[in-house]
């Protein structure tokens, strides 16, 4: 499974990858939305883990595009804010798959990739 991670916090983004990375997973990691454009342009994904809230670019703007460049590609988010906690994010974003805390547990946060990863294949 192939997996794009875009996180503003390099030792989050770590954290999860070594999860992945244990679990037989593709994954890379960047920390903006030029990095994830550009990696998406020359590479496909199965599973986007999105960060709502990026300190570089817009988290809405990565999903659009990868909606249009890899429309089979599903984004779960996460964030540490209460922004879309309504539950909008899903209205915003056509292939989001999920929503979550960024304090959830890295071995659930794996789960929930795997789970959408062969919904996938």
């Amino acid at each position: 499974m192939r997996v794009l991670i875009v996180e503003s916090r390099s030792d989050l983004g770590r954290l999860w990858r070594r999860h992945l990375d244990r679990l037989g997973m593709t994954v890379m990691n960047v920390q903006g939305q030029s990095e994830a454009i550009r990696y998406l342009n020359d590479n496909v994904v199965d599973i986007i883990i999105l960060d709502v809230v990026l300190l570089e670019g817009s988290a809405l703007a990565i999903c659009d595009y990868a909606s249009f460049r890899q429309p089979e590609a599903r984004v779960i988010f996460v964030t540490s804010s209460s922004f879309f906690s309504d539950g909008s994010i899903f209205e915003h974003a056509s292939n989001a798959s999920a929503f979550l805390p960024t304090g959830t547990p890295p071995d659930d946060l794996a789960a929930m990739v795997e789970y959408y990863g062969s919904e996938r294949r």
